[in-house]
């Protein structure tokens, strides 16, 4: 985490990153300033370090929330995650292609050194308007990386820069650079003390078995287990006998009472009215097969006896 300071100390650091990297190719004095581009071009050597754009970094932009908690006090100092747009270019001598070399000479350097020393960023550091940044004790550490512009995207880009006349450049994207805040969180009230309570399936408070049978289904099963022994007259007691009943066959008989009384309890109950209209349609059945026979004349039975 860095403070406000952060984004002027890379830029800083960048340029004497590209500075220091120069030889053995560049033999001659190069002027490397963290400056836009110049509206009049040099003829000296140069090299100048752009910031364009500053944008959020998408992977990290939240990762900070919430900061505060609901009364509105600070839990964490909220940071904002930055990724830093640099744009560089290179002047000279046109006849000797010193642009190009120099351009050269960048690209090398930060293929080769993609993350930012600790020790340019403490020289960096040094100077009299950086004096109070932080970057150089921040975890996160900061890599290059180039970024490809189309003749489009150019032409965008060297357009906001008013009255300047194009480069040879190239575009380089600087990510993670964090910007702390700066409350000081309320730290969390710490543990007093801390409460275990361990208690046994049954036992007044605690949680019902899983799978267990509640007391309301295991009082019901008992009492249609009583009911079928009273009316059924089953047991030692009614049949009169001495023997001792064996407790594997009254478990049977339970199971069995239990079975009933579930299936009785299942089964659908017709109601007398659901029978009233078949005992009506039998009733009426039978009336018009006897008004149908009472209706039909009997023919009169024949003498089959021999005439006198």
């Amino acid at each position: 985490m860095s403070n406000a300071l952060a984004l002027a100390h890379v830029t800083q650091a960048l340029a004497l990153l590209i500075e220091a990297n120069l030889q053995p190719e560049i033999g001659m004095a190069v002027k490397v300033e963290p400056r836009k581009p110049p509206a009049d071009p040099p003829s000296d050597p140069t090299i100048t370090v752009f910031l364009y754009q500053v944008t959020p970094n998408t992977s990290q932009r939240n990762n900070d929330l919430p900061t505060r908690a609901s009364d509105g006090r600070v839990v964490k100092r909220p940071a904002a995650a930055l990724d830093l747009h640099f744009v560089i270019s290179a002047y000279g001598e046109e006849n000797e292609l010193v642009g190009q070399r120099l351009i050269g000479s960048v690209v090398r350097t930060l293929h080769e050194i993609p993350i930012l020393p600790k020790d340019i960023i403490e020289q960096a550091g040094e100077k009299p308007y950086l004096a109070g940044s932080d970057l150089a004790e921040a975890v996160q550490k900061i890599r290059f990386t180039p970024t490809a512009m189309d003749v489009d995207e150019t032409s965008k880009l060297w357009g906001m820069l008013y009255q300047t006349p194009y480069s040879l450049s190239v575009v380089y994207q600087a990510a993670l650079v964090f910007i702390e805040g700066r409350e000081t969180p309320v730290p969390a009230k710490p543990v007093e003390r801390q409460t275990v309570t361990v208690l046994p399936f049954g036992a007044p408070g605690a949680p019902e078995r899983p799978g267990a049978v509640s007391d309301g289904s295991a009082s019901t099963g008992a009492g249609a287990v009583s009911a079928g022994d009273a009316s059924t007259g089953s047991g030692p007691a009614a049949d009169g006998a001495d023997a001792p009943v064996k407790g594997d066959a009254s478990a049977r008989g339970a199971g069995k009472a239990v079975a009933k009384t579930a299936a009785a309890a299942k089964a659908p109950v017709k109601s007398a009215a659901a029978k009233a209209p078949a005992r009506a349609r039998k009733t009426s059945a039978r009336g018009a097969a006897k008004s149908a026979e009472s209706a039909t004349p009997r023919k009169p039975a024949q003498d089959t006896g021999a005439e006198s």
